[in-house]
């Protein structure tokens, strides 16, 4: 089995559901509002943690009553991380849920966005063989310790996620992560924004010409599209689901694509895998699968 190191964020979702979103100077009654335990990087990483496969979150968490929380959480589900609790105040996103499932996000940042080097001088990174990153860290001002920390350690294959904002990473900070040639995770959206190509393939085909690895684009309830690294690609189908919300649909789709590809199991199958999780996770309130959810996906020993 490969081992998976995931950096990144840990944050409380504050999860506010409503008809729709408010206009300018309107007064809204929410539905309901309850806590959840979210950030990207958390997200992928507990379903390598369900899935019983070999990895290190390495997430930074900060004080205050969000920090607390997913410390408290943290611990309760057995994850360790070699990053030192901060000092400053850990952020949340509120999570904006209207009635069809689609999901605004209002992220107020602290240190679980940020990533200095030396917090991972206790690991042996020989030991590891790819990396998960997000956009909302590379973007982050620290994101610079990030992208210098992946060009020293180029023996680990990168699994980026530019996110929504992917276009909005500063400094040629994007050009330096698309030029370790990352094994790019987006939906059609950021692939048509990061490519400049509306059509599928063409967008498809113009990240991999920069990135010269494989390029996999989620297709919400119709599945997958993949590029694999020789130019190659496919359709992968999706499953139907019943949309509660959609908040940590794409976390758990390269979640589960990580923890498959670390059991050395094909990309293909790897992506519909990845598809039955990311639909499950949509027919649940808030981004995370319990353990008996999750595991009644799947027969024993294919996770």
């Amino acid at each position: 089995m490969k081992s998976v190191l995931v950096i990144g964020s840990t944050c409380v979702d504050v999860i506010i559901n409503l008809e729709r979103l408010p206009k300018t100077g309107e007064d809204l009654h929410p539905k309901s509002q309850s806590l959840a335990m979210g950030g990207c990087a958390y997200n992928v990483a507990n379903i390598l943690r369900q899935a019983g496969a070999s990895f290190t979150f390495a997430t930074p968490v900060g004080s205050g009553i969000y920090g607390d929380y997913v410390a408290s959480h943290l611990k309760a589900s057995g994850f360790f991380t070699p990053v030192p609790r901060q000092e400053e105040e850990n952020g949340c996103c509120y999570c904006l849920v209207e009635e069809s499932g689609e999901r605004t996000f209002l992220s107020c940042h602290g240190p679980e966005y940020s990533f200095q080097k030396e917090w991972l001088d206790s690991l042996d990174l020989a030991g590891y063989s790819m990396v998960y990153i997000c956009g909302l860290e590379v973007e982050a001002p620290t994101g610079k310790n990030l992208v210098n920390f992946l060009e020293e350690n180029r023996h680990m294959e990168i699994y980026f996620a530019p996110g929504p904002r992917g276009i909005h990473i500063p400094d040629g900070r994007l050009d330096q992560m698309l030029a370790l040639h990352p094994v790019l995770h987006i939906n059609r959206q950021e692939a048509a924004e990061l490519s400049g190509h509306q059509d599928l393939l063409e967008a498809a085909a113009a990240l991999h010409a920069v990135t010269k690895n494989t390029v996999i684009i989620t297709l919400g309830p119709n599945g997958a599209f993949f590029m694999e690294k020789d130019g190659t690609s496919s359709m992968v189908p999706g499953v139907p689901a019943q949309v509660v919300d959609t908040i940590g649909a794409g976390d758990s789709h390269i979640g589960q694509v990580l923890a498959s590809l670390s059991r050395q199991i094909p990309l293909k199958e790897a992506i519909r895998m990845a598809n039955a999780v990311a639909s499950k996770v949509v027919s649940v309130k808030g981004a995370s699968l319990t353990d008996e959810e999750y595991h009644s996906l799947f027969s024993p020993g294919i996770q």
